[in-house]
């Protein structure tokens, strides 16, 4: 391949990425997409709240066990240093499980407005599912998340080598994770054969990992994120069939 080709390639994967972001947030006033953003927002918030409550009677109770009387005080701002490290820590990962257990919503609603056709062919998936896929996404997240934390502890000291590392790890999980919700609904038993590229599910993870460093957006990124991978997912398929 020459590197004409090679540049025009990179571009329209491009084009193809910006446009499946424009689509998402254009459709964000829906009520069905809205009704899931509700719902994750909700339960990840709760989550990290027991979290947070979680780790103060703990805290509270390791006091009490070592005869350390803080009036709680200590207890609680503990509690709250931890809880933030968690939620910088663990927010990709809480957020992509949670979304994954409404995924098929969000899906189906993409797919009814803009794609009715393969609306009409999908295969919904049941709640059981959605559930194991929520837990297998997590688990690897967490999992290649700890294999990259030995990086980031060597290039703290760069300021942005940490950074860089955990952007990277997410981008590659988040995209395969937001393009399979939709490929699922129609990969006909093929689970591995998500016709989306590598290199366009990098671009669509990039963004929605860097989306979810930014406060309060970063409740919008899970779901923007799977509403574009559905177009981009959607593309792809046409783009298969074309060419078989």
């Amino acid at each position: 391949m020459t590197q004409a080709a090679i540049v025009a390639h990179r571009t329209a994967y491009m084009n193809a990425v910006v446009s499946a972001f424009a689509k998402a947030v254009g459709q964000l006033t829906d009520p069905a997409v809205l009704r899931v953003l509700a719902k994750t927002v909700a339960v990840t918030v709760l989550i990290f709240v027991a979290l947070g409550v979680g780790l103060y009677y703990g805290l509270i109770w390791v006091g009490t066990g070592m005869s350390w009387e803080s009036g709680g005080w200590i207890e609680a701002a503990l509690a709250a240093l931890a809880g933030l490290a968690a939620v910088w820590l663990l927010f990709r990962v809480v957020a992509l499980a949670v979304l994954q257990l409404f995924a098929d919503e969000i899906v189906a609603a993409v797919e009814r407005r803009h794609y009715p056709a393969a609306a009409a062919q999908a295969t919904a998936l049941p709640l059981r599912r959605d559930i194991a896929n929520s837990l297998r996404g997590a688990g690897r997240a967490l999992a290649f998340n700890a294999l990259a934390l030995p990086f980031v502890l060597v290039l703290a000291f760069t300021g942005i080598g940490s950074a860089l590392v955990f952007l990277t790890v997410n981008a590659v999980l988040l995209g395969r994770e937001l393009t399979d919700m939709a490929w699922l609904r129609h990969c006909n038993g093929d689970v591995k054969g998500n016709p989306v590229s590598k290199v366009q599910r990098l671009m669509l993870g990039g963004v929605v990992a860097a989306l979810m460093l930014v406060p309060f957006i970063n409740f919008l990124a899970p779901v923007i994120g799977a509403a574009a991978g559905t177009h981009l997912t959607q593309r792809c398929m046409v783009r298969r069939k074309g060419v078989t």
